[in-house]
């Protein structure tokens, strides 16, 4: 469905209401330009659309249908763009993908909606109050865009990172809990996240060096800080990839350790246990002649063997570490 329909001139939004033959004609006249905003429409709801702005036909599938990778491709006049929008949901650990897909003419953008996208409400309301910045034409809207996607990855970041930075310390603290599960599912998220924000990389870039026509130059400079915050965004989720990748192996470190410790502790309480019971079992034979069997203080003997041997046994693992 359509969410908003404007026409801009001048830095300035048309009062009233627009439908979209009021929109198609005033791109037509010059010195204006529409801003069509839709959310998940229909592949008749973008009929219309397709016919009047000569979109191509691959394009308009990939906006209609979404689940896209991020990319950048030109059609003739019309930039085609694929943003993935990213938010964190900290109680089950998943960052929640959405598609923003923008086509860019030179007096037309329209911007459609998938998923859990990033709001374009506030982008809108933030670029009408800034009139000297959007009578750049469409090319400021799309950097507008562009920043904000870009700007809300940092709160699902910071999840990401608050939630490795739990698992580190789960990892190496003293409870005998093994994380591996979290680990890897934390890791999973981090490498779908960095499949959403790597491939804008390239394109921004582009945008910032001025190869499209469709965007004014006095816009490209602002394309720059996005693409260095976009840098730092790929370098901040390479960072984490490797560090989950190394606490994972730290995990599996830790459990090898403690099931070594499991295995000399019972080695040695075993060991300690074989004493009396091998005593136990020679003195339980039906002999008569066994050492000290007729004297009175035999059988206290034998037991103070067994607990002096204990004791000894008990007291060399002690200082092995064993126990």
């Amino acid at each position: 469905m359509i969410v908003d329909c404007a026409i801009y001139e001048e830095g300035r939004r048309r009062d009233g209401s627009v439908d979209l033959p009021d929109a198609y004609r005033a791109c037509r006249r010059g010195g204006k330009f529409a801003w069509i905003g839709m959310y998940e429409p229909t592949a008749e709801e973008f009929d219309s659309l397709q016919r009047e702005f000569d979109l191509h036909p691959l394009a308009v599938e990939d906006a209609i249908h979404a689940h896209q990778r991020p990319k950048l491709e030109v059609f003739d006049d019309t930039i085609f763009i694929v943003l993935k929008t990213a938010r964190y949901r900290d109680p089950d650990e998943v960052v929640e993908f959405g598609e923003i897909l923008i086509f860019l003419g030179k007096d037309y953008i329209l911007t459609v909606r998938h998923g859990e996208a990033s709001a374009l409400k506030q982008v809108r309301e933030r670029l009408e109050a800034d009139p000297d910045l959007l009578k750049h034409g469409p090319g400021a809207v799309l950097h507008a865009i562009v920043d904000q996607v870009v700007d809300d990855y940092a709160p699902a970041l910071a999840g990401l990172s608050e939630d490795i930075e739990q698992v580190e310390n789960e990892v190496f603290s003293d409870d005998r809990t093994n994380p591996a599960e979290r680990i890897y599912r934390l890791k999973r998220e981090v490498l779908e996240f960095n499949r959403a924000a790597a491939p804008l990389v390239d394109p921004v870039d582009r945008l910032a060096k001025g190869h499209y026509e469709q965007v004014h130059p006095e816009v490209r400079t602002y394309f720059r800080d996005v693409n260095d915050h976009l840098m730092r965004v790929h370098d901040q989720l390479e960072g984490y990839r490797d560090l989950l990748t190394s606490i994972l192996g730290a995990n599996l470190a830790q459990v090898t350790v403690r099931q070594n410790a499991d295995v000399r502790r019972i080695s040695a309480i075993v060991a300690i246990l074989a004493v009396p019971t091998a005593l136990a079992g020679i003195y339980g034979m039906n002999f008569e002649h066994m050492p000290e069997l007729g004297w009175t203080f035999g059988y206290p003997l034998v037991i103070g063997v067994m607990v002096i041997i204990c004791a000894v046994l008990y007291r060399f693992f002690r200082r092995v570490g064993w126990l």
